[in-house]
């Protein structure tokens, strides 16, 4: 499992390399909205992990 995480990271990277690039041509608001639900997905990945390690399963 770690070295699966561990591409996701590298990928998420990469790819945050090519979004910074566009981020800075789109308008601030839609920057602001993306950014927003990748908080909220964000959010609820980590509820689900805390979860599942509290019942001693992965949450999957």
């Amino acid at each position: 499992m770690g070295v699966r995480l561990m591409l996701f990271l590298v990928a998420a990277l990469l790819l945050l390399g090519l979004v910074l690039g566009a981020v800075a041509h789109a308008p601030l608001t839609f920057s602001v909205a993306v950014g927003a639900v990748i908080a909220v997905w964000l959010g609820v990945f980590a509820l689900r992990e805390h979860q599942g390690r509290n019942r001693g399963t992965s949450a999957r």
